[in-house]
């Protein structure tokens, strides 16, 4: 690239005539154009950084943007590489590398300073203010905010002013100090009406209401929402409206009214699951709103629906909440239609909004002027006869309509069992097929943890144990430390029991009574890190008595009863002969006979071993076999997929990422023979353990086994010889034949201890 950019020089060449030769100016023009060309590319880039940030693909717009860095430099282009800078810094930010974003923005503002653009120069501090917002270093931000709003003055930028008061609010409000937060989004709602900017001023109004929920004047707070919300609704503004829905439902539920504060978590849900039916993300703009958590809408929904016994609501919200954080994990989670239609919503609730929705199109018409008498007599009954917009919606709330719809949604809860589409749904499509299976989601709160149980041969049932988060943590990084230590220690049924005391003991009546026989188990948080099996009731091993199938979630499982019959399996496997390291991961020298093992046993098998084991010939061919066995090196890692990988023989990997992209549809089983979670001494939230399951969900496996922790090479393979002989016995489902392999371990003496059988569980459908 370098070589097209060069000064010209006249060179003056005597010739017998002593003649001067003239310049060349097609060669000028020639070179006039090539500049203009890679300008324009610098142009093209630079713009398509920019369209790739707004579609969140915040990757691509990094690799943009630095290629357009270094034509801009070629070029010499100050302002060209400034805005480079601008938008380098952008796309870190979004990824959450904020520190990276903060060199970025620096070396950005260096240069619109030294070409004295005064209106860069302000956005470049405002993003730095943003990013030390992101940070925690509040001060340092304000301090940056309180230069770009200098700036906006001077220059009589209304819209940056407006922008800048605003984040000048957030950053008071994350010091906690709320009048002054209050101060500055008052003045920056001020210049959004003045500009008629309709976004920044629905923008200002939630962070209004949020700051005065903050100082427990809740009144208010629902006063600047509804208005926030009305916005965003008519800008369709969908980010926004799930945002000002979620503090509608803090609020009510602030003010002990829960069904309301249901109603309107619930609204927020739904909006946030038809926003990934649209793959658009969910963005962290720090401009829009203080920082709200999606998940934590979730968790307070479900939190509000167990308290008042409405268990089959809560368990859809369980659903999607597995859903979201998956989403939030791989960024690429769309969903399906039954995710897309959210939480349902009882006949009451669909009739309060029906009527708020009234109100808000009766009250539009009466700022019109528009309204007919009949009209004016309908808005006086809905909120009787108060004529203060502000107090209107109060007035609705209070209204008989409104109340008895509520005494109706009380009323319904005690039968609300036997009343929702969905779960007749799920008792056809899953349960009615198991008759002897359950269905158990755990929700971990602060105060407690929740236990749903669901089977087709009772009502949805729910227990609470009091345990507070961090002393169940306590117990789960107990056991998971016994569990990881193969010394034999009498400890550790001890510790199993005191988790299996929390988990199962609350249901061990229905369970017996029901002659269960499957529980099919949807993990919350670090329960994940805990294989069910591994659960000791004082007289023998929860394995010994039920079958154990891991989900991502019902809602993305494809439920179906099948065997595997004349498994056609494709096995690969990095024994590292000679001490040969990969990656910096020496071999696993059991791996081999693990393979040949099950050559052997199976006819059908196609083995790869050390370098002839690759990413491309396992990913070409792996949708020919019915049954993909991976003996190497795999670690799912607490934080981005990108850190979680399968490693093959020839030192390639794959990411969990890529792993969507491998055609699988074919495939039972996949078998990941020695992977592990990259656990340090602090839990993260098992998150990448269902986003291995989903992954290969969503590649078309139906089922995948991996384990939680490295197990030794000769317990793995025995443990493997062990499963695929029950395999081989045909008729056998994968759950069930896990299960078998595991109580063989168990009687074997050598490998009984939990270390060596219960790392590995199902992930899936292997009922």
């Amino acid at each position: 690239m370098a070589s097209q950019f060069y000064a010209l020089m006249f060179v003056a060449l005597t010739g017998v005539l002593g003649m001067v030769s003239p310049p060349d100016l097609g060669l000028i023009k020639v070179q006039a154009q090539t500049t203009q060309d890679i300008k324009a590319e610098a142009d093209r880039l630079l713009d398509l950084g920019i369209k790739a940030r707004r579609a969140s693909q915040y990757q691509n717009a990094i690799e943009s943007d630095l290629k357009a860095l270094t034509i801009c430099r070629e070029l010499k282009d100050r302002d060209c590489e400034g805005r480079a800078y601008n938008g380098l810094g952008l796309g870190y930010y979004n990824l959450g590398l904020y520190d990276k974003a903060i060199e970025f923005h620096l070396q950005s503002l260096a240069i619109t300073r030294e070409i004295k653009n005064r209106l860069v120069e302000g956005n470049a501090l405002g993003n730095l203010g943003n990013a030390y917002n992101s940070l925690g270093k509040y001060d340092k931000a304000i301090e940056f905010h309180l230069q770009a709003l200098t700036i906006s003055r001077e220059i009589k930028d209304r819209l940056g002013e407006r922008q800048d008061l605003g984040n000048l609010g957030i950053s008071y409000y994350s010091l906690g100090k709320y009048d002054k937060a209050i101060k500055f989004q008052l003045q920056s709602l001020a210049i959004a009406r003045e500009i008629k900017d309709r976004l920044g001023e629905g923008a200002a109004l939630g962070n209004l209401g949020i700051a005065y929920r903050n100082l427990g004047k809740y009144d208010k707070a629902i006063e600047f929402q509804l208005q926030s919300l009305e916005i965003d609704r008519e800008i369709k503004d969908r980010n926004g409206e799930r945002i000002s829905l979620n503090n509608l439902g803090f609020a009510f539920k602030n003010i002990k009214q829960p069904e309301l504060a249901i109603l309107f978590y619930k609204q927020s849900v739904n909006v946030i699951e038809s926003i990934r039916q649209d793959i658009r993300k969910l963005d962290k703009d720090i401009q829009k709103s203080y920082l709200i958590s999606v998940e934590n809408t979730y968790r307070s929904l479900a939190n509000l629906l167990l308290k008042q016994d409405r268990i089959l609501e809560a368990q859809q919200v369980l659903d999607l909440l597995k859903v979201q954080e998956l989403s939030d994990y791989l960024k690429t989670v769309r969903g399906n239609n039954q995710t897309s239609q959210g939480v349902d919503l009882q006949r009451p609730e669909q009739n309060i909004i029906a009527l708020a929705s009234e109100l808000n199109q009766l009250q539009q018409k009466d700022r019109e002027g528009k309204l007919n008498q009949t009209e004016e007599q309908r808005l006086a009954q809905l909120v009787r006869a108060e004529r203060d917009q502000n107090k209107q919606f109060n007035s609705f709330l209070d209204s008989p309509e409104i109340k008895k719809l509520i005494t109706e949604l009380r009323r319904v809860e005690d039968n609300q069992n036997v009343d929702v589409a969905k779960y007749r749904k799920l008792q056809k499509d899953l349960l009615s097929q198991f008759p002897k299976a359950v269905l158990l989601y755990p929700l971990i709160l602060e105060d407690r943890l929740e236990l749903i149980f669901l089977n087709t041969n009772t009502p949805p049932l729910r227990r609470t144990v009091k345990i507070k988060r961090e002393a169940l943590n306590e117990a789960i990084i107990t056991l998971l430390s016994e569990l990881r230590d193969k010394n034999l220690s009498p400890e550790v049924k001890e510790k199993s029991q005191k988790l299996y005391n929390i988990l199962i003991k609350p249901f061990e009546a229905e369970l017996a009574q029901l002659n269960i026989d499957t529980i099919i188990y949807a993990p919350d948080g670090q329960l994940r890190y805990i294989p069910l099996a591994s659960l000791h009731d004082g007289k023998q091993w929860l394995v010994e008595k039920y079958r154990i199938n891991n989900i991502t979630a019902e809602s993305l499982t494809a439920f179906n009863s099948k065997p595997i019959t004349n498994p056609r399996i494709f096995a690969g496997a990095f024994g590292g002969k000679g001490g040969e390291i990969r990656a910096g991961f020496s071999g696993l020298p059991a791996t081999i006979n693990e393979v040949q093992k099950i050559a052997s046993q199976f006819p059908n098998t196609t083995k790869l071993i050390e370098k002839e084991f690759t990413k491309s010939i396992t990913e070409d061919r792996a949708n020919s076999y019915t049954i993909l066995h991976l003996a190497t090196h795999g670690k799912l890692a607490v934080g981005t997929p990108e850190d979680s990988f399968i490693l093959f023989g020839n030192g390639e990997k794959v990411t969990i990422s890529e792993l969507k992209n491998w055609t699988l549809n074919n495939v039972d089983l996949v078998v990941l023979s020695a992977c592990q979670t990259g656990l340090n001494s602090k839990l993260g939230t098992g998150v990448e353990i269902l986003g291995l399951g989903y992954q290969m969900q969503a590649a078309g496996a139906r089922v995948a086994i991996a384990s939680l922790w490295e197990v030794s090479d000769d317990g793995t393979q025995a443990l493997m010889e062990a499963f695929y002989a029950e395999l081989k016995k045909g008729n056998v489902t994968v759950t069930e034949a896990l299960r078998r392999a595991q109580v063989t371990m168990i009687k074997s003496g050598k490998y009984n201890h939990p270390f060596y059988w219960s790392a590995f569980f199902a992930i899936g459908n292997g009922l």
